[in-house]
């Protein structure tokens, strides 16, 4: 990111502690010590997200009031369990209490009118969840900060955009989630946001505003976000206004990077405690059947674009007393394999969206709490799939006719590569058009699946606990 002109960023390490708890985040940041990058850290408020997933860790109140004492701690991280708040859960609310002096990000998709204004009074002060321009604008008119997020499956800027009004633009800033090694080596980072607002008809300055001083001064990073007596002296030099390339990187006054090229040495490696993740109790093809207890189901379809899902409800195709994918209707199987304590829970489902004509993709990157996860036509397939992320001890893998087209491990937490980025990006190129060629349309399928076991976020997900109606924040029977 440092080439891209990133020098400071904001991170709740969500992924890593719900795997490896608040011990894999400290060591994430240790790793992070030596290079020319602010890393401030924003305590998990949820891990799990929901008692409706099984995560590696649990962060309590307790815990949380511990780690905001860290050297690192700027605030507490994306409230996701608004339901939580909503109902005055009294550990939700201890954990917001223990941080009412400092940054609540929240996390707050499709809130509006008397709950919008509960969750708000409860101290949040931001969201990135907003898809329409009337959903932010409501927001903002509660006293929230709107976080503009461009990620690499999570396209919102277009839409939230034209809320950056004279009157309005120093409350929202710009922010990516789950932005892809490709779309970051190809494209850049937050530079990449700028330039696609600037495209879109932003003022130039007020673009780079809103992805410097803008988020500075919501975290309240005093010395950082402009060029002035007393701030840092992180700089970024480019020729052009208009389309800011980045050329050159300073970091505390020191020449970090140039013309795309990091000029400093990587971080120190991360810990053996964030390796060896990945445990499912061994299943057999059986296990991925689903009963054909009832001819009419609900199904999730992928919305392009946006992390929301829908909620169909669909007749099904039944074979030997057994639902069963439907290709011609592109409706394919959903598995979530839990990955922490080899309990042995799956949970299984249908999906709308994936295009698949044959084969399974899966992977260990499955919001929040990160178990196995795969999408497929046939469950040998798909069992083979799961079974190879198990084998790497993390990562993503294309299969198809019992055999493993293609793979990225992440041995780190079954999250992170500690491989070079073009050879993490060559790989996830290589699976990407494996996807294509076996009839998948979507842009980053990867991240894609990785959102379905979220439930936290509308309107129907599947964990290793069964589906969840995220409208009534429950499993469904």
């Amino acid at each position: 990111m440092v080439p891209h002109g990133t020098t400071a960023i904001v991170t709740d390490l969500h992924e890593i502690a719900n795997v490896c708890g608040l011990e894999g985040a400290r060591q994430f940041l240790k790793a992070s010590d030596t290079l020319p990058l602010h890393a401030f850290f924003m305590v998990p408020s949820c891990v799990p997200a929901t008692n409706l997933e099984t995560a590696g860790a649990t962060i309590s109140a307790d815990s949380v009031q511990t780690a905001l004492d860290w050297k690192h701690t700027i605030g507490l991280g994306e409230m996701m369990n608004f339901p939580g708040v909503l109902s005055g859960d009294p550990e939700v609310l201890l954990k917001l209490a223990f941080a009412h002096d400092m940054a609540i990000d929240g996390h707050a998709p499709g809130l509006s009118g008397r709950e919008l204004n509960a969750y708000a009074a409860a101290g949040i002060r931001s969201d990135h969840e907003s898809t329409s321009l009337e959903e932010a604008r409501e927001k903002l008119n509660r006293g929230m900060w709107v976080m503009m997020r461009e990620g690499s499956s999570e396209k919102n800027l277009a839409a939230l955009l034209p809320l950056a009004t004279d009157r309005t633009w120093h409350r929202c800033f710009f922010v990516v989630d789950d932005r892809s090694c490709l779309d970051l080596l190809a494209d850049g980072d937050i530079d990449a946001i700028v330039r696609k607002a600037i495209e879109l008809g932003l003022d130039p300055i007020r673009a780079i505003q809103m992805a410097s001083i803008n988020p500075a001064q919501y975290f309240g990073l005093r010395k950082l976000g402009a060029v002035a007596p007393g701030y840092e002296a992180d700089l970024v030099v480019f020729s052009d206004l208009p389309s800011p390339h980045i050329e050159m990187v300073f970091h505390r006054g020191r020449l970090v990077a140039r013309d795309g090229h990091a000029m400093f040495n990587e971080g120190s490696a991360p810990a053996e405690a964030l390796r060896h993740t990945v445990m499912m109790k061994p299943f057999g093809v059986e296990a991925l059947r689903i009963p054909a207890e009832k001819r009419r189901r609900p199904i999730i379809e992928v919305v392009p674009g946006q992390v929301l899902t829908r909620k169909t409800d669909v007749e099904v195709k039944l074979r030997d007393g057994f639902v069963v994918p439907d290709v011609e209707r592109d409706i394919l199987k959903l598995v979530v394999a839990e990955r922490h304590r080899a309990s042995g829970n799956i949970g299984l489902s249908l999906v709308k969206g994936f295009g698949l004509k044959k084969g399974a993709l899966a992977s260990s990157v499955a919001h929040d709490s990160h178990n196995v996860i795969a999408v497929g036509v046939d469950d040998t397939d798909i069992l083979a799939a799961m079974s190879e992320v198990e084998r790497l001890q993390g990562g993503l893998v294309a299969a198809a006719d019992g055999q493993i087209l293609a793979c990225l491990p992440l041995p780190i937490a079954g999250l992170l590569s500690d491989e070079p980025l073009e050879a993490v990006v060559a790989k996830l190129g290589k699976l990407e058009t494996v996807a294509s060629e076996l009839g998948c349309p979507l842009t980053s399928p990867f991240i894609t699946l990785s959102f379905l076991a979220l439930p936290v976020i509308p309107e129907l997900r599947l964990t290793d606990l069964g589906l969840v109606d995220v409208q009534s924040f429950k499993l469904l029977p």
